[in-house]
């Protein structure tokens, strides 16, 4: 899931780009500026679910993040946080140091 923001942190759309199955999801970057770019969003955040319920962010995880974050800079957007979700607590890449 995605989050995108205005100036002001408010929320100007939220938006599924992607479905996962069993073992993983494929997240394409360029989907998701695109997504940011047309609705005039400052900044993003992403979330997504990790039923396992294991809060460590995987390889994939931290790439992805760290490619969405090269590209919102390009742009001049910030990429807020992403986190993890699982049923009983939650991973802010942010707190962690991670963005």
């Amino acid at each position: 899931i995605m989050v995108c923001l205005n100036r002001a942190n408010d929320v100007v759309g939220y938006y599924k780009i992607s479905s996962g199955g069993f073992s993983g999801s494929v997240v394409d970057p360029r989907v998701v500026m695109t997504i940011a770019l047309n609705n005039a969003s400052s900044s993003i955040i992403l979330a997504h679910n990790h039923p396992s319920g294991n809060l460590k962010p995987s390889d994939g995880d931290k790439a992805i993040t760290e490619k969405i974050r090269k590209a919102c800079a390009f742009f001049d957007m910030n990429l807020l946080d992403h986190l993890i979700i699982t049923d009983e607590s939650y991973l802010s890449f942010k707190e962690e140091g991670l963005i």
